[in-house]
């Protein structure tokens, strides 16, 4: 029987660092298609700034002043939201049980970052990343992070989502992940002004049923990265 009480709505969103397809950087504009969607979890992909001290893009306090949510705190630096430009927010009145930075094999500098949370009572493991250029190195980056997830000491039912840059709609790193995980149908993604491929991906474990999902694809979205944001329901069991 379905049960509304056990539903959440989990995003992932590469926000291109704030910069929309104007080639103008505005974070608010970011929070503005975050609040759009009001999911539940959500996982950010390019949030921090590349070079230097790595910081944020979306200031921490507009963060706390204009949105329901929160950063998962990773302590890697000082003044970035994540991990290589990786980041979770989740609802302020949630409960961060466990946290951290997964080391990806790669080329460039790429990592994932995964959080055990209890939202609005449900217990669920989110991990956010974004994957190589190279289908060679997604395998590898795939192979890792299914490796790290299957050998953590507590289960939860899981939510895997990022860019994975996989052009492929069954192969390469999809095929990897989608031999113990479901692949939610969200649709094209990228690129935000005329969307072709599925680089953005939600993949859950089997507790987790797929209520809906999808793109959003709103006025705010289109302009504000290249990709745009995709979105599931979730009914965990």
């Amino acid at each position: 029987m379905s049960d509304p009480g056990r539903r959440i709505t989990v995003a992932s969103y590469n926000m291109r660092k704030a910069i929309g397809t104007d080639r103008r950087r505005r974070p608010e504009r970011t929070l503005e298609v975050l609040r759009e969607i009001d999911a539940d979890v959500i996982a950010l992909q390019e949030a921090d700034r590349r070079f230097g001290a790595r910081a944020g893009v979306i200031p921490l306090h507009l963060l706390e002043e204009h949105s329901p949510w929160k950063a998962v705190p990773f302590g890697v630096r000082a003044h970035s939201m994540g991990w290589h430009g990786n980041a979770l927010l989740v609802r302020k009145d949630a409960l961060i049980v466990d946290r951290e930075p997964i080391h990806l094999p790669a080329l460039e500098p790429r990592g994932a970052v995964m959080a055990d949370v209890r939202v609005r009572g449900i217990m669920l493991r989110v991990l956010g990343m974004h994957l190589d250029l190279s289908g060679l190195w997604r395998r590898r980056q795939a192979g890792a992070i299914l490796h790290h997830v299957a050998s953590a000491a507590d289960a939860y039912p899981t939510v895997m989502m990022g860019d994975l840059n996989e052009w492929s709609r069954q192969g390469g790193c999809l095929r990897d992940f989608c031999r113990d995980f479901t692949s939610a149908e969200t649709g094209p993604s990228f690129h935000a002004r005329r969307p072709i491929a599925r680089l953005d991906r939600i993949l859950v474990s089997r507790e987790c049923r797929i209520v809906a999902c999808g793109v959003h694809a709103s006025l705010a979205a289109r302009t504000a990265s290249d990709h745009l944001p995709v979105w599931a329901t979730l009914e965990i069991g």
